[in-house]
């Protein structure tokens, strides 16, 4: 079943899929048929325990039924008018509620679309052209964000994309992630619009932020004029209700948002300042517009998930199985190993004993990994098929769950070398 849909798919899509890392399953990918809690299930009718969710956004599981029944309400009433809906308002002010630097806000359609406009809106509101990222940061798919761009350039072997102008890659100054004294010696030298940073890195595998280092950065920030983007599309409503910055108590002026803040539908978020987010059009200057933004079922889903967030201990449940996961991993792998995990996100890095940022995660064996993947496979978990992603939990991933799967890896660990 999923060997013909492979097939027919290689006529049908470059490389045969809409995504790389998902052609990177061996000998070619699974396909899903559907998905409930932690489970989704293969066109062959195997059930797998999911550590992917989608890659994030599905921090309460696969087809919760209170979101799908906000969903099917919305449904109901219609899906696109064209013009502004209840629920944009509604999330809108829960999402301010809890990330209260985002004082206002626009909705587009996913997180390339947020960075995207979150630098145009630097550039826009300070004046200045160029902006700072880290090695090993992912900000999406977009020209000023795809220069050492975590699993974008890590998987291919390339620091940029093709089809990015040079021109454009003048205007990206880059350091490594963790190092302050290089953004120190930047800002210093030459205005930037803006330093943009994953507060803690998610596609690099997961590498959490030195002690100091996003304090040292709101520092070095607000002394040089230059404006302090975190991109929280993966980390927002996940390491907490009020994501990364309520986490580690560091406030950015431009934050961006999407996965789990949409439900598992496509959103994104970028929100900040009255006084920047006040230069959109169509009260200023700098231009954002799109037919699908604040996408009706968008919303809906996205209020479900945070009126649920909001009532029990969703991100206590997720942040268990994740603990229970990293420690057996700890206790099975006899290769010298590093397993980096912040709350409810991990990566395990193999060959190597530390990961702080992008160069020593290269470092890691990848091809290692990439056996432990396989093999959690056959014995019904599913990992990234990559070591430049992380693992998620959800609140679906109960004591049942996590007893299975510790189980499952002392088996698959055997091949692992």
């Amino acid at each position: 079943m999923s060997g013909e849909l492979w097939e027919v798919a290689k006529s049908l899509f470059p490389g045969g899929v809409n995504s790389p890392v998902r052609a990177k399953v061996q000998p070619y990918p699974f396909y899903v048929r559907g998905g409930q809690g932690p489970y989704i299930f293969t066109e062959e009718g195997k059930a797998l325990v999911d550590f992917v969710l989608g890659y994030g956004p599905l921090f309460l599981g696969h087809n919760p039924p209170y979101v799908r029944r906000a969903v099917e309400r919305q449904l109901e009433r219609g899906w696109l008018f064209g013009t502004p809906s209840r629920a944009e308002v509604e999330l809108a002010r829960k999402i301010r509620r809890h990330v209260p630097s985002m004082e206002k806000m626009r909705f587009v359609n996913s997180g390339t679309e947020a960075t995207m406009v979150a630098l145009r809106l630097a550039r826009g509101y300070t004046g200045r052209t160029k902006v700072l990222k880290f090695d090993g940061n992912y900000h999406g798919a977009h020209d000023y964000v795809l220069i050492d761009a975590g699993s974008a350039a890590s998987e291919y072997g390339v620091p940029t994309s093709a089809g990015v102008p040079e021109e454009v890659t003048r205007t990206v100054s880059v350091c490594p992630y963790n190092d302050l004294s290089c953004v120190q010696k930047i800002l210093s030298k030459e205005d930037h619009a803006a330093v943009i940073v994953e507060p803690v890195m998610g596609n690099m595998g997961v590498i959490p932020p030195s002690k100091g280092f996003l304090s040292g950065l709101r520092e070095i920030c607000s002394s040089t004029g230059t404006l302090l983007i975190f991109d929280e599309v993966i980390t927002g409503f996940r390491l907490s209700i009020s994501g990364a910055q309520g986490l580690f108590g560091v406030n950015p002026d431009i934050t961006t948002l999407g996965k789990i803040v949409g439900g598992g539908f496509p959103i994104g978020v970028v929100g900040g300042r009255k006084e920047i987010m006040d230069q959109l059009t169509p009260s200023g200057p700098v231009f954002n517009a799109g037919t699908f933004n604040a996408h009706p079922l968008s919303m809906a889903a996205g209020v479900a998930v945070i009126e649920q967030l909001e009532n029990g201990n969703h991100h206590v449940v997720a942040e268990r199985a994740a603990k229970a996961f990293v420690d057996s991993l700890d206790d099975s792998l006899k290769l010298t190993h590093v397993v980096n995990r912040v709350g409810s996100m991990f990566q395990v890095f193999l060959g190597v004993s530390e990961v702080r940022n992008a160069s020593q995660a290269r470092k890691a064996d990848r091809e290692a990994y990439l056996r432990l993947h396989s093999s959690l496979l056959r014995e019904g978990v599913f990992i990234p098929p990559s070591q430049f992603e992380a693992l998620f939990t959800s609140a679906a991933h109960d004591q049942d769950v996590v007893d299975f799967v510790v189980r499952a890896l002392r088996n698959a660990v055997r091949s692992v070398g």
